[in-house]
């Protein structure tokens, strides 16, 4: 007869035994806990600015395993698969007893395993620790990491790393790299028919693979619609219409989108899985699509390069290294926006833009278009022809190179270099050489990913933008100085809206300007409406030459092409600002009517007085105004030595009212700020100031 003494015994006896079974059960489990840490290693992947996938890179296992939350999938395949793989799953504690009653039962009846009875933290343990062969000491070790991944892990973070595991034939692991490579997408939106297919290869993927076993994975997907579960889910006569879906018969490739940004990414950050970038993945598209197509028809071992650009930021939102990264016949895996190549005629505006800012010129100031000497450089035009007295307007539309030396000869080469600092361009000159003429034509090396910098300024009234590196972030703005003032670029601006589109290609609105490399090398074409800017190039990654290669034939095509197939919308270019006017030939100041320097430099019309000189104010001065009664502000004094009367002021590149033979002039500002007041005397000579009104 047991007593209550033998009883309390007994009971003690057992909660010790069972504490001291739980407590070894928990240390084993802590001293030998399931792998999730080797789990978590993914596919990097380098995404667009809204986070569309660009290009992803194996992992060192070499497989396509990319990271997958449920918030990434239908949440229709989601269902699906609970119903057929797990449908206690959200209950359950890792095992459903249910389950395994059911496959041992399966077992006594078949003498062999028919179906395993594994839930999907099963499934997960046997994918991130895998085991050789199918067997019960297999299946038991599954059911203990089952019971430790759920003493660890939520249900939506088991479910996680399922859908970023589950085995899909080949090296795809994961619905997501799976649904790209069969359906070309990724899996937010999936037909019953694609939902389906993806619940039933993760069985046997191998054998199911439909790139290599169609009939195969036809009957898999009939397993999985036929299951009355799955029925339930998809909704009555869905599952037997997405039978009748054909299933993909091949494999497609994974995204490849701005291929050597995406590696220069990686390399920069290598620890980082995720690479944002300030690019849009429909641009990317459309100029990859736009360059390949061209660099076909123009012919082998020729490459195309194009930057695009937010003109307002400085975003790079396109970008394109090559025609195809993947072909070595056009050496496709250098970078051709970052290497320094001839511009040829595309550094002319900003030449343009210093005469207007200086008062030197206006749009329809004649300028000769002559055979000159200028200290033994003899520029010759493309065409090898000339066209006497033009307009700048035309001189500049038409490219002529005699025009742009001129008027380089007179600004300086060494300001215009300085310029370009301001928009923080260097272009390199060759070496030990001071600046000189032959800049205007193409004499030194600029990246194009610089020459959309520089062109970006133009874009944005002459105000520098800094381009980012597309990688990551907006770009720094830059404090400096205007690279041109913004009415200097207005009229170069509108110059330039002019000129007319290439054969073929309809009018956007755009201002562009072309340029070939001496020995046609390599063509160039910048574009930029009122807020985008793009630029294109053209040649051999090897430097050699492309006969029949031009700026205008070849490049200005790509880039008219490459706006319509970007698919920005078209943004009129900027207004005119304050004091940007045309004027007419006729109504020009006499000095303005013709620019009259002769190629060495040295005035047409000889005359005994120095130069003008504005000795009032001086050079970057601050000056103080006053306001009148009426709130206007007061007149600032201006005044000035040598020249020749009459004298032509100009603020800003706009004429003062009247020509004045007075060494002394009255102008009143628009507003407070930079402004830029130039001088012209009689014979063309001219000076300028910069000053500062407060």
């Amino acid at each position: 007869m047991i007593t209550w003494r033998t009883f309390c015994i007994g009971i003690s006896a057992n909660l010790v035994v069972a504490t001291v079974l739980a407590f070894g059960l928990d240390l084993a489990d802590r001293k030998f806990p399931p792998p999730l840490e080797q789990a978590r290693e993914v596919s990097p992947e380098v995404v667009d600015a809204n986070g569309q996938l660009l290009r992803a890179f194996a992992t060192s296992e070499g497989r396509w395993r990319l990271q997958t939350t449920a918030a990434d999938v239908d949440p229709q395949f989601v269902r699906m698969l609970v119903a057929y793989e797990d449908q206690r799953f959200w209950q359950h504690r890792g095992v459903d007893p249910q389950a395994l009653a059911r496959a041992a039962l399966q077992l006594v009846s078949n003498g062999r395993i028919v179906s395993g009875g594994s839930t999907l933290s099963m499934q997960l343990a046997r994918l991130i620790e895998p085991r050789e062969g199918r067997s019960l000491s297999a299946k038991f070790a599954q059911l203990v990491r089952a019971l430790q991944i759920e003493r660890r892990l939520t249900k939506a973070q088991i479910l996680d790393l399922y859908l970023t595991h589950a085995p899909y034939g080949g090296n795809l692991e994961g619905i997501r790299a799976a649904s790209l490579a069969y359906f070309g997408k990724e899996p937010r939106r999936l037909t019953v028919a694609e939902s389906a297919l993806l619940v039933a290869l993760p069985q046997l993927p191998e054998k199911r693979r439909p790139d290599r076993n169609l009939a195969a994975a036809q009957t898999a997907r009939e397993r999985v619609l036929d299951r009355m579960a799955v029925a339930k889910v998809v909704g009555e006569g869905e599952a037997e219409r997405a039978g009748l879906i054909p299933i993909p018969s091949r494999r497609l490739q994974l995204p490849v989108y701005a291929a050597h940004l995406a590696e220069a990414a990686l390399r920069k950050e290598p620890q980082i899985l995720r690479h944002q970038t300030t690019l849009r993945r429909p641009i990317q598209q459309g100029l990859e699509a736009v360059a390949k197509d061209a660099a076909s028809k123009l012919g082998p071992k020729i490459s195309i390069a194009m930057v695009m650009a937010d003109a307002r930021t400085g975003e790079i939102v396109g970008e394109v290294g090559s025609a195809n990264y993947f072909d070595a016949s056009r050496s496709g895996w250098i970078d051709m926006t970052r290497v320094m190549r001839s511009p040829g005629s595309t550094l002319k505006p900003f030449i343009y833009g210093l005469a207007f800012e200086d008062g030197l010129v206006s749009q329809e100031t004649i300028i000769e278009d002559r055979p000159s000497d200028f200290f033994g450089y003899r520029p010759r035009n493309f065409d090898m022809s000339y066209q006497g007295d033009v307009s700048i307007r035309q001189a500049l539309q038409l490219s002529l190179n005699v025009p742009a030396v001129r008027l380089l000869d007179a600004v300086g080469p060494t300001r215009l270099m300085v310029r370009f600092r301001r928009a923080e361009v260097r272009p390199v000159l060759p070496a030990n050489e001071e600046p000189g003429l032959a800049i205007g034509l193409g004499g030194v090396g600029i990246t194009l990913k610089d020459l959309v910098q520089l062109y970006a300024a133009l874009a944005n009234r002459g105000r520098p933008v800094l381009l980012g590196d597309g990688i990551q972030g907006k770009p720094q703005p830059i404090e400096a100085e205007p690279l041109l003032e913004p009415v200097a670029a207005w009229h170069v601006t509108d110059i330039l809206s002019g000129v007319m589109p290439p054969l073929g290609a309809a009018q956007r609105g755009i201002a562009y300007k072309t340029g070939t490399s001496y020995g046609y090398r390599d063509a160039w074409s910048v574009g930029f409406d009122g807020s985008y800017v793009l630029g294109v190039w053209v040649g051999r990654p090897d430097n050699g030459a492309v006969p029949g290669i031009t700026g205008f034939g070849t490049a200005a095509p790509i880039l008219f092409e490459g706006f319509v197939k970007s698919g920005v919308p078209v943004t009129p270019l900027p207004r005119a600002p304050g004091g940007a006017v045309r004027i007419s030939q006729a109504e020009l100041p006499i000095s303005q009517r013709r620019f009259s320097r002769t190629s060495n430099g040295l005035l047409a019309s000889s005359t005994r007085e120095p130069a003008p000189q504005i000795i009032y104010p001086p050079e970057g001065a601050r000056v103080e105004l006053g306001a009148t009664s009426g709130g206007a502000l007061s007149p600032l004094v201006l005044k000035l030595q040598g020249g020749r009367a009459p004298f032509r002021w100009l603020a800003n590149g706009k004429p003062l009212p009247e020509t004045s033979r007075r060494r002394d002039n009255q102008w009143v500002p628009d507003g407070g700020g930079y402004s830029t007041l130039t001088v012209i005397d009689a014979v063309g000579r001219a000076a300028s100031v910069r000053v500062f009104v407060n």
